[in-house]
């Protein structure tokens, strides 16, 4: 990867939306190189996809909240059943498995706290849990979907 991939990389993150002649211009090279480029980036799998970001607050979602997970199975059985079982819960945006003190990070867009309890019930019906807690963001200090290139 060079200069002119990582310029590229720079732009997209910021609007995909861009033509490719756009890109072209931006970082000094012709269409057709920026568009080899492209598609070589995405080949390689560091262009995972393009997707169009949505506000949360406009679709009503206006609690961000971070759950914690403890448990005392760390079996390859019990973890194939947990993550499924959240990777189907579309309030949940990410999820993490996490080394020291806490096992998993989960964190959710909701409508509000209150319904926070509709979501604790359907993380503990999944599989046995030592210790789940939750804490609500005040205010979105960053949020980015930008990688640093």
């Amino acid at each position: 990867m060079d200069d002119y991939d990582r310029r590229i990389l720079k732009l997209i993150q910021v609007d995909s939306d861009r033509t490719v002649q756009d890109i072209a211009d931006a970082i000094g090279l012709s269409a057709t190189p920026t568009a080899r480029r492209m598609k070589r980036l995405a080949e390689h799998g560091i262009i995972r996809r393009n997707v169009s970001l949505l506000d949360a607050e406009g679709l009503g979602l206006h609690a961000t909240l971070f759950v914690t997970v403890r448990t005392s199975r760390h079996d390859a059985e019990w973890l194939t059943r947990f993550a499924e079982g959240v990777r189907r819960m579309p309030e949940v945006v990410e999820f993490y498995r996490l080394s020291g003190d806490v096992d998993y990070l989960i964190k959710l867009c909701l409508p509000d706290v209150r319904a926070y309890d509709d979501v604790y019930k359907k993380l503990i019906a999944i599989a046995p849990l030592s210790d789940v807690s939750a804490s609500f963001a005040m205010e979105a200090i960053k949020n980015t979907t930008e990688l640093p290139v």
